[in-house]
C-alpha cells in the first residue's frame, strides 16, 4: 500500500510540474528612456494595446492580446541593478507573424513608416519586410510560406 501511495504521490508531483510548464508565458522587456515614443509607435503603427502603464513601466499587448512586451525606464530606484541598464539599440529583434504581410506592408508604407528591408520572399519560406522601433529594435513582419524546393 505504501508503494502505491508513493507512486501516486510521485505521479501527482510529475503531473503538477508538467502542468506548470505548459502554462509558462514569456514577456520580453526592453529598458529604455523612450517610453512615450515607444508607446506611440507600437499603438499607432502596429495597433498594440496598453495592458498597463505608469511613470516608469509600459506593458503592451498584440491586437489579439496573445502576447505582451514591456518597456522599463532605466535606473529607476524601484528596480534592482539587473533591471537598470538601458538597452543600447543592438542585438535584439522581434518577429511578428501576420496572416497577410502584403496588406500590412502596404498600410505601413501608406502611413510613412520607413522600411529597413523591403518586402521580399526568402527561399526558406518567409515573405517578409522589416522596420525599426524607436529603440532601434528590428521588427521582422512575416507571413510564412512554403519553402522553395
Amino acid at each position: 500500500m505504501k508503494a502505491l501511495l508513493l507512486t501516486i504521490f510521485v505521479l501527482t508531483i510529475g503531473w503538477a510540474n508538467a502542468q506548470t510548464t505548459k502554462k509558462m508565458k514569456l514577456n520580453a522587456g526592453i529598458i529604455t528612456e523612450k517610453l512615450q515614443e515607444t508607446k506611440k509607435f507600437y499603438t499607432g503603427v502596429l495597433d498594440f494595446g496598453v495592458s498597463f502603464e505608469n511613470e516608469f513601466y509600459l506593458l503592451l499587448h498584440t491586437p489579439d492580446q496573445s502576447v505582451e512586451i514591456s518597456f522599463l525606464q532605466p535606473n529607476h530606484p524601484s528596480q534592482k541593478p539587473i533591471f537598470q541598464s538601458e538597452f543600447n539599440g543592438k542585438g535584439v529583434y522581434l518577429t511578428i507573424e501576420v496572416e497577410n504581410v502584403d496588406e500590412i506592408y502596404k498600410h505601413l508604407k501608406d502611413i510613412g513608416v520607413q522600411m529597413v528591408i523591403e518586402i521580399r520572399d526568402e527561399p526558406w519560406g518567409d515573405r517578409h519586410f522589416a522596420i525599426k522601433d524607436p529603440n532601434g529594435i528590428g521588427i521582422d513582419i512575416v507571413t510564412y510560406t512554403k519553402p522553395e524546393e
